[in-house]
Parts: C-alpha cells; sequence; structure tokens
C-alpha cells in the first residue's frame, strides 16, 4: 500500500524533529495507535505496518465502537477512515473536539477532497493521507502525531505541578508573585499592598521557593499559565 498527501500541506519543519524523538523510543514505548476502519483488509494492513515497527495497535470497525472504548491516559493517536457507516471520521472528530478528548488523528481516505482535507486539517487533525498508501507516510505521521501527544501530556503534568505548588502560597505571597510577573518593582508592589519593602522580598522569596522557580523569567511564565486559567 501506499499513501500520498492530499493537500501539499506537508508537515511543518519540527515534525521532522518530531519524527526522531519518537523513532528513538521517547514516545512510543509505551504508546497506544489506534485504528478505525470499517474496511477489514484495508484496517488490518495498517495494523500488521504500524506493529511491524512496535508500535501497539487496538483496531476498531466503527467511530461508534471507537467512542464507546476509553482513550489511556499515555501518549496516543488514531489513525481513521474519512468515510465508515454510521459515523464518518470527520464527525468522529468533532465529538472528540465535543467532549474534550484531546486526541491527534490522522485521516486515511480513497475519496477525499481538498476542502474536506483543509476542513479536517483546520479542525487540528495531523495529516490528511489519500490511498494508495506510502507507508513511510503513514509511518512518519503517526510517529509525528505520539510525540505531539507525549508532548501535551508533559506540558498538562508541569502544569498539574505549577497549580499544586501555588495553592500552597498564602494570599499575600500570591499577590507579591503576580506584581513581580506584572514588572512591577518591590517598592510599587510595597505601595499597593500597603507593605513595606522588607516584607516584599520575603514573601517574593518564599513565593519563588514555593514554586520552585529557579529565576524571575521562569516565574513569569509560571504565572502567565496560572493566570490563563484563572
Amino acid at each position: 500500500m501506499s499513501f500520498q498527501s492530499a493537500t501539499g500541506l506537508g508537515h511543518p519543519p519540527t515534525d521532522e524533529a518530531l519524527v526522531r524523538l519518537t523513532k528513538s523510543g521517547s514516545a512510543s514505548a509505551d504508546a497506544v495507535v489506534f485504528v478505525v476502519e470499517s474496511d477489514d483488509p484495508a484496517r488490518n494492513a495498517i495494523k500488521q505496518l504500524l506493529e511491524s515497527v512496535g508500535l501497539h495497535v487496538e483496531p476498531f470497525r466503527s467511530a461508534v465502537e471507537f467512542l464507546d472504548g476509553v482513550v489511556p491516559d499515555k501518549p496516543c493517536c488514531v489513525v481513521l477512515a474519512l468515510r465508515m457507516p454510521m459515523m464518518s471520521g470527520l464527525t468522529l472528530q468533532e465529538e472528540l473536539t465535543k467532549t474534550g478528548i484531546h486526541v491527534p488523528l490522522i485521516f486515511v481516505t480513497g475519496c477525499g477532497s481538498i476542502a474536506t482535507a483543509v476542513r479536517a486539517m483546520k479542525a487540528g487533525a495531523v495529516d490528511f493521507l489519500t490511498k494508495p498508501i506510502n507507508e513511510q507516510n503513514l509511518l512518519d505521521a503517526v510517529f509525528v502525531a505520539l510525540e505531539r501527544d507525549r508532548l501535551r501530556h508533559a506540558q498538562e503534568d508541569a502544569l498539574a505541578g505549577t497549580r499544586k505548588r501555588f495553592k500552597t502560597l498564602t494570599p499575600r505571597e500570591r499577590d507579591v508573585l503576580f506584581g513581580v510577573a506584572a514588572g512591577r518593582l518591590n517598592k510599587q508592589i510595597a505601595d499597593e499592598l500597603c507593605v513595606s519593602e522588607v516584607m516584599v522580598k520575603v514573601h517574593r522569596s518564599h513565593a519563588m521557593r514555593k514554586m520552585n522557580a529557579k529565576s524571575v523569567p521562569e516565574l513569569v511564565r509560571m504565572s502567565a499559565l496560572l493566570q490563563s486559567e484563572l
């Protein structure tokens, strides 16, 4: 089989690095690739290809069957057909978005149009590939998808840790943290909070230690993440 890109929307330059990272084992060791394809021969062929490079594959005959399952809390991606009975690949993409399930998608089809490909890519698909399938293009797309999902998990874990540390701050330490992140001087923060500069320095030191921030720029980045959620 052989896949070709239907849109000419090739991978961005960083995708080559993602492929190398995943091939080296950083994301593929415990990763899962879901194959959602109603055509038995096509599904089996994709499954065999992915398993031949050591990937764990879970096949599904329909989008509905896939939705009845559980997406694991580990790096994963979905290789899915565009046209299937009951629910199309695009509809599955929409359902995943609605339910807040973030998993990279790679579409494969023998009848896709440019407009359909653009729609899928704009909605966040990693790639849109047309039959006949080029095996290496499919493998590269899967490696990129898995590494992207690994990075997403790492970022979410880091954010969870930042949230946990933030909860240990006193109200005054939080005020000082956000003041520092906003670029205010100690004297300005002291005037706003009606405390001495010495106390601002104390609260600032405590906040940086509790947040495990090694520098002010790092504290600023943490503050930006927290404020975006608040």
